[in-house]
């Protein structure tokens, strides 16, 4: 399996490649399948990422998850 980070790259190129609307239908069929299928790889090691951060905010022996709050998050609240 691929890096985050190269998954999310040809990811981002397939997207790209569907937008600009040149592609042939069955082409545009496969790298769509195949973006469903790194954005699918993506979400799960986020997901596992997550877990691991949690484990690493253990506080006096339980567990306290703290949610992540991405940056534009923060600034709708203020």
């Amino acid at each position: 399996m691929a890096k985050f980070e190269e998954c999310l790259q040809r990811l981002e190129t397939i997207v790209q490649e569907l937008e600009k609307g040149e592609v042939p239908l069955e082409k545009s069929l496969t790298l769509f399948e195949e973006g469903m299928n790194l954005s699918s790889a993506c979400r799960k090691e986020l997901e596992q990422a997550e877990g691991k951060v949690e484990i690493l905010l253990k506080k006096n022996g339980k567990l306290q998850a703290e949610p992540f709050e991405p940056s534009i998050e923060k600034a709708a609240r203020k």
